[in-house]
């Protein structure tokens, strides 16, 4: 699955083909909608990659008719205290809309919220001594908001 994925990112032509076989756009979304969703909402950083591929090339998946829309953090600073937190909103937005649309948001919320934060810990990742603190303090807060409130 996952060779199938990262095929579909290099040669996204290629990869409609082969996972719509002889079938057109405009038949019904592709029957692995699911697998490629669940690939794409994983707490791993090669999970968060996909994703990250995924969207700059949304034209190629337009067949899965996932919702791409965001409002980052909602009513949160998207950059709170300078931190790039942005994308990581945006694709816990992606998950939550997508498995709420599919109906099995409840089965899989824990998950996305954990990918969550381990998107703002890759994030603090890129900083040192007091400042990586207050990244990862900032992104605690950010992911209990979430699983409070998300």
């Amino acid at each position: 699955m996952h060779r199938r994925l990262a095929t579909a990112l290099a040669a996204p032509t290629l990869a409609l083909a082969g996972v719509l076989g002889t079938a057109t756009a405009a038949d019904a979304v592709p029957a692995d909608k699911p697998q490629v969703l669940a690939s794409w909402t994983q707490t791993s950083s090669s999970s968060y990659s996909l994703w990250t591929a995924a969207r700059a090339n949304r034209s190629a998946w337009s067949a899965y008719q996932f919702d791409w829309s965001t409002d980052y953090c909602s009513s949160s600073p998207d950059n709170p205290f300078g931190f790039p937190f942005s994308t990581a909103c945006a694709r816990h937005d992606f998950g939550y809309r997508n498995y709420k649309a599919a109906g099995t948001f409840s089965a899989n919320k824990t998950r996305l919220d954990s990918a969550f934060y381990e998107d703002l810990k890759r994030v603090c990742n890129g900083y040192g001594g007091a400042t990586k603190t207050a990244c990862n303090s900032t992104a605690w807060t950010y992911y209990q908001a979430v699983r409070a409130f998300g």
